[in-house]
């Protein structure tokens, strides 16, 4: 695409918002806006605290602050207003977060976590039949149940058939009470497309940002997909909104894939993985400063802080 055509249609996205079906706001945003999960009846904060960094084989960069660093770290996001916390068996989070989470009514925050089906990534002994391993994570995570149980790391778009089985008993936990909703983390453009066609996905990571780093596919190409999930009424929360790290340290850069996020109304919800509560703040502030309509954002910080994290996964 010439620099022209992508200004024009960077321009129509975040002035017109043609992209997607939701009505435009008239108030402003805020960081810990109780929103809506899709149609999946789960409600949380606007921001979600990812908790897997650079994560792979149960450790990650938050995880190597060490573990009271951490746990005071996932407490002051609570603390702040954040609902929404994304683990995953990959990343070694579930036992900092139950610690962290303990002083708080099980009922106010969302907790996510994902299934690792792939090779490497966990011990081998860990990927038991799906039931064992939702019972594991309860135990780790120390509650009653799981909000979201998603598959991690799609990139395949004959997931439905290649991952049924494991679906299908996600469907029972759910029935039996033990998570409230299941869907999928999208890392391929076709596994992308194959969500648009699932009725069972309640809630999917999809990638999102406007300028398609680490999203497979252009953005124009990804864009109407997502909007065919949103009208399906699949909870959406948005991930590589900093391009996986790429552009963490241009404060541009943030601000405008943090309006594009937003005046789209194409995400429930967006993912940021932290590593300070300094970093919480300047997002929360960017997101306060996201006109919903077509003027800008009043960019209050120009210059990120360093290292505000990205999750990223190795498959």
């Amino acid at each position: 695409m010439g620099n022209m055509r992508r200004r024009n249609f960077l321009k129509v996205t975040f002035g017109a918002l043609t992209v997607g079906p939701v009505v435009a706001r008239a108030a402003a945003f805020g960081a810990y806006d109780r929103v809506r999960l899709g149609r999946s009846g789960i409600e949380t904060s606007r921001l979600c605290f990812g908790t897997g960094y650079k994560a792979f084989n149960r450790v990650s960069e938050q995880t190597r602050l060490g573990h009271d660093a951490f746990v005071a770290l996932l407490r002051a996001g609570y603390e702040r207003g954040i609902r929404c916390f994304d683990a995953a068996d990959l990343y070694g989070s579930h036992r900092p977060l139950a610690e962290a989470l303990k002083p708080f009514p099980r009922d106010r925050y969302t907790l996510i976590s994902k299934i690792w089906w792939r090779k490497g990534g966990v011990p081998e002994e860990d990927k038991t039949a799906v039931p064992e391993q939702i019972r594991r994570f309860l135990k780790e995570l120390k509650t009653d149940y799981v909000d979201i149980v998603q598959l991690h790391c799609l990139t395949d778009g004959r997931w439905q058939t290649e991952l049924a089985d494991r679906m299908e008993a996600l469907e029972a936990c759910k029935k039996a009470g033990m998570i409230r909703a299941h869907g999928v983390s999208v890392h391929g453009f076709k596994a992308l497309q194959a969500c648009a066609t699932s009725p069972w996905v309640d809630v999917a990571h999809v990638r999102l940002n406007p300028y398609g780093v680490k999203m497979e596919g252009t953005v124009e190409a990804n864009l109407p997909v997502i909007r065919a999930m949103r009208g399906k009424g699949q909870g959406i929360i948005a991930m590589k909104l900093l391009g996986e790290g790429a552009f963490s340290h241009d404060g541009e850069k943030i601000n405008a894939s943090l309006a594009f996020a937003l005046r789209s109304g194409l995400a429930d919800v967006l993912n940021i993985g932290f590593m300070s509560t300094a970093q919480i703040d300047d997002i929360a502030a960017r997101i306060a400063a996201v006109t919903p309509n077509a003027g800008g954002t009043r960019n209050p910080h120009p210059d990120p802080l360093p290292g505000a994290g990205e999750q990223t996964t190795s498959p």
